[in-house]
């Protein structure tokens, strides 16, 4: 065991406890050691390597506050993810994706860190990993971002409607009402990083356009940003239609997990063969992401480890 006392300047003591001490609460269980908190003197008792550790993040976190920018627990789990595998912490979370009034878009995994870099540098970016690992909303932070920029002129997002099939056309309301309910996650990441007033205004100029899969069929996507959301519910076919759409100036991420494919036994996900048959094309890149990389509340990466569990196949005896 070890033990350690840093002191720590009176803005970053008010920050690391935080509302009932979430921060240090935080760092106790991702570091598994013991933290107290008496005035601007930080008591770190655990093995000499989680307590190594939690030195640096405090240092880390000191000079955030030290620069104004914001903490909480996420950015803890996100120095800690990172102190796991040795990667600098400078590098991630200071690489800003999008910023929105006090809202701020970085990666916060070593994984996501991969994930802005492909879709910065690749024409065609595919992001695949389990629920909660930011696939989604790290691709839209990018559409924005590049829009506000200017680089493209429209931000296109599409996802397979499996669960309604041929009943698309009898749900209520206009195309954007009737796929309302599968691109709600697109808009619900679109609202939290503009004004919702914005939204629909781009939305009404045409410079935001939802449609599901099947309306890219026949259309060339010039200066755009295209999303191709649960990915894993195209069928191969509905796939190389999608990804023959790409025009010039444009640039795609398509995202999906291939845990939750949702498409009937006979047909084969669009996303699993696509791995393979466009393995190692130039501008072209492949991003897995794991339960390292999960951002939500810390039960989903337990979620989705008790399933991983669930589904391997039983160790023969």
């Amino acid at each position: 065991m070890s033990q350690r006392m840093i002191e720590v300047a009176d803005p970053v003591a008010v920050e690391l406890a935080g509302e009932q001490d979430r921060v240090l609460r935080e760092l106790e269980e991702r570091l598994e050691l013991t933290i107290s908190l008496r005035g601007n003197r930080v008591m770190l008792n655990g093995d000499e390597e989680s307590v190594e550790a939690a030195v640096e993040i405090i240092d880390e976190l000191s000079g955030m506050v030290g620069r104004g920018l914001p903490v909480d627990a996420s950015t803890v789990e996100a120095l800690a993810n990172a102190a796991v595998v040795r990667q600098p912490f400078g590098t991630m979370l200071e690489d800003v994706v999008w910023r929105h009034r006090q809202r701020t878009v970085t990666a916060r995994t070593p994984g996501q860190t991969r994930y802005v870099d492909a879709i910065r540098k690749h024409t065609i970016t595919f992001g695949i990993g389990p629920a909660g690992t930011g696939k989604t909303y790290l691709a839209v932070a990018h559409a924005v971002a590049a829009l506000s920029r200017r680089e493209v002129g429209r931000i296109i997002l599409t996802r397979p409607a499996v669960e309604a099939g041929e009943r698309l056309g009898f749900l209520p309301g206009d195309l954007a009402a009737k796929v309302d309910p599968y691109l709600r996650p697109l808009f619900d990441a679109l609202q939290d990083m503009l004004d919702a007033e914005r939204v629909e205004t781009l939305v009404t100029r045409g410079q935001i356009e939802i449609a599901p899969l099947a309306f890219m069929r026949g259309r060339t996507l010039n200066d755009s940003f295209i999303i191709l959301d649960e990915a894993q519910n195209t069928t191969p076919e509905q796939m190389r239609m999608f990804l023959t759409r790409l025009g010039f100036g444009s640039t795609m991420v398509v995202t999906g997990d291939v845990t939750q494919v949702d498409l009937p036994r006979e047909r084969g996900s669009g996303l699993i063969s696509v791995t393979q048959i466009l393995d190692g094309t130039p501008d072209i890149a492949f991003v897995t992401l794991d339960r390292h990389d999960v951002v939500r509340h810390r039960l989903v990466q337990r979620i989705v480890d008790a399933y991983a569990a669930a589904d391997a196949p039983p160790e023969l005896g």
